[in-house]
């Protein structure tokens, strides 16, 4: 893949990335950041893509992995107090994207890449290294345990 064909590929799922980095970081100077980390590191290491074919998935791979380490970072350099007055103004205060923050990290994963970036359960396998029957498992679960927890918060 030369440099041109690079940059259309990239230019195609730009939307895609931000989407899921917003969604992970909750920022959208974060997500910018992530976005661009990982473009440039998909860039040096387009050599590795094997297969064109899962160039999508290959980069939201790297996206995530990128949004995991800002998230470390943010971790290892914040006080838990900052952190919390960061997450009250930073994040929409809306009771599904809260019940998401909340889903464990396996299913939140599955759950932002299906409903949220728009890929497939084939697309979303491919990005997390997973098996085709786990990402509709782990769906599954994830909404079960949304809508439990959002029919708490309505009758509550």
């Amino acid at each position: 893949m030369n440099n041109e064909e690079f940059a259309k590929r990239v230019e195609s799922v730009r939307t895609k990335l931000y989407k899921t980095a917003l969604l992970y970081l909750g920022s959208e100077t974060l997500a910018m950041d992530a976005v661009d980390e990982a473009v440039y590191k998909a860039l040096c290491g387009k050599w590795r893509l094997r297969q064109p074919e899962f160039f999508d998935t290959w980069i939201t791979r790297i996206l995530i992995n990128e949004c995991y380490n800002e998230l470390r970072r943010q971790r290892r350099y914040q006080p838990l107090d900052e952190l919390s007055e960061i997450a009250i103004e930073t994040f929409d205060s809306l009771p599904l994207k809260d019940a998401i923050r909340r889903l464990p990290k396996e299913l939140k994963e599955v759950i932002i890449l299906r409903f949220f970036s728009g890929y497939t359960v084939a697309e979303t396998a491919q990005a997390l290294h997973i098996p085709l029957g786990t990402v509709s498992t782990r769906q599954r679960k994830a909404l079960q345990l949304l809508r439990l927890e959002l029919k708490e918060e309505v009758s509550s």
